[in-house]
């Protein structure tokens, strides 16, 4: 079931049988071709920003966002954080939770809205999230976005030392440490070729703190844990049916181009778009851009089409 307050863009909530209470966004006109956005790894569903809703939109789609669990105003859960050397030594607790459960979340919330099939868009984290459900789930999947994201796989996709170091720095415990934070790991992996707008991604950071219904560093810790404990899932990839896109940079110093190398290779047939300058984050100069390739993907499938790999 769902509980809805004011206007379709607004906070809404989908209670799941599991216990979890799932905070989205709906957007658009319910009659076009859905879409589900599932951001990354600490961000909520603002992260977005309004103007890559308005973008997709605007390109004839129903578009849904949703709060992954342990992030924005979706279900904190109950059990403790791993401790650090746990994180570092890529050894979760036995209580952790998986990437195929933070999938089950996002069925769930299209369940609560009675979409039978939608295009999934997911990046980084997010990307991970999307890909389990078109493997899981494939039924539910009319195509997959896949951005800046990766296998699981050791061997690919690993951070710079440089993004590490900034990484492994003291969780923010007040709104401007967030801020500061965000905006010194932004300018760090948002890419050579699209500076980042300071005032603008202050202002992101700054919604997402006071939008979270628990301790944004505890559901990061949770999060990481729950990508360690699903491990390589290459050989689940293969597995995926559904027409898929992968879109990466080629100066993602956080999640390394070989992570949307290997995705290709692994989900076959897979079309590849390398973006120049490109890190990891999607600027307002690449909204556009980035809306497009996911637009003319969709409509690739509605159109029966071609679905061979490019670069």
């Amino acid at each position: 079931m769902s509980e809805t307050s004011g206007t379709e863009s607004t906070d809404r909530y989908a209670a799941l049988p599991s216990g979890m209470r799932i905070c989205f966004r709906d957007f658009g006109d319910k009659a076009h071709p859905a879409v589900l956005l599932i951001a990354g790894m600490g961000e909520d569903l603002t992260f977005w920003t309004d103007s890559f809703f308005g973008s997709l939109v605007a390109r004839g789609f129903r578009v849904v966002a949703i709060d992954n669990r342990d992030v924005g105003r979706s279900t904190f859960v109950a059990a403790p954080p791993p401790a650090l050397w746990r994180q570092i030594a890529a050894r979760p607790r036995g209580d952790a939770y998986a990437l195929a459960d933070m999938a089950q979340d996002a069925v769930g919330v299209l369940d609560c809205l009675g979409i039978s099939r939608v295009h999934l868009v997911g990046r980084s984290m997010g990307g991970m999230i999307a890909q389990t459900i078109a493997a899981t789930a494939p039924a539910r999947v009319l195509s997959l976005t896949s951005l800046y994201s990766t296998t699981g796989s050791k061997k690919v996709g690993q951070p710079a030392l440089s993004t590490i170091r900034l990484l492994a720095a003291s969780p923010a415990r007040t709104r401007t440490e967030a801020v500061r934070a965000h905006l010194r790991i932004t300018r760090h992996i948002a890419g050579s070729g699209y500076p980042i707008d300071d005032a603008a991604e202050a202002a992101i950071a700054a919604r997402g703190w006071d939008r979270s219904a628990g301790d944004p560093a505890a559901g990061v810790a949770r999060q990481v844990q729950a990508i360690q404990r699903s491990g390589d899932r290459t050989a689940q990839l293969s597995t995926i049916t559904a027409p898929t896109l992968v879109i990466n940079g080629d100066r993602d110093l956080l999640v390394h181009p070989s992570g949307g190398e290997a995705t290709v290779k692994a989900i076959r047939p897979a079309r590849h778009v390398v973006v120049p300058g490109m890190g990891h984050h999607i600027p307002q100069a690449l909204v556009g851009p980035v809306t497009q390739y996911i637009s003319q993907h969709a409509d690739r499938v509605g159109e029966g089409g071609d679905h061979a790999r490019i670069s």
